[in-house]
């Protein structure tokens, strides 16, 4: 059972993460996971993985879904909807906000050095987030080994990411993964 302090905590963490999720929300799923899973308790880690893998296959505001399943798992209803504003109401404000400032000194030199400093961020925190998932998400040899193969196909090869979702998605539904 959750304690009455659950909601607050899990909104109030999720209002700080996507205060400061470069590159959108999925830079901060490593943080997420932590929180709701190692750390309280809240879900399993394959839970997560689910949550993640269903708001992946729907078309739109993904993560806001994902946060609002999060949510929905530690309180309902109020949860999901109070994870939802916390993950997307941020962002927004500060957006906002930024994009005024960023527009009035648009060919103000440091533009430039800004923007390249933040591409390794950015690349970093996705790849994190996406080592975290797949931790997550690999239960058992034949799951970790079709992520290593995806991974390798998708950094040595053109072909269409399209295809190897196809694939994991016939193996999952044959049952083999």
């Amino acid at each position: 059972m959750n304690s009455p302090s659950a909601p607050i905590a899990v909104t109030a963490h999720l209002i700080v993460l996507s205060s400061i999720s470069f590159g959108g929300f999925p830079t901060v799923l490593p943080d997420v996971r932590n929180f709701v899973v190692a750390t309280h308790g809240w879900m399993t880690d394959q839970e997560f993985a689910n949550f993640f893998a269903i708001a992946q296959s729907i078309p739109g505001p993904n993560m806001i879904l994902m946060m609002s399943f999060v949510g929905w798992k530690v309180w309902g209803f109020p949860g999901a909807a109070a994870s939802a504003f916390a993950t997307f109401g941020p962002p927004c404000a500060i957006y906002f906000a930024a994009y005024r400032v960023w527009d009035r000194f648009r060919n103000a030199p440091w533009q430039r050095i800004v923007r390249l400093g933040l591409v390794p961020v950015t690349m970093g925190l996705v790849i994190a987030s996406g080592t975290v998932m797949a931790r997550a998400a690999d239960a058992g040899w034949r799951a970790a080994a079709v992520t290593i193969a995806a991974a390798a196909i998708t950094l040595t090869t053109r072909l269409n990411l399209l295809w190897l979702l196809l694939v994991g998605g016939v193996l999952g539904g044959l049952g083999l993964l």
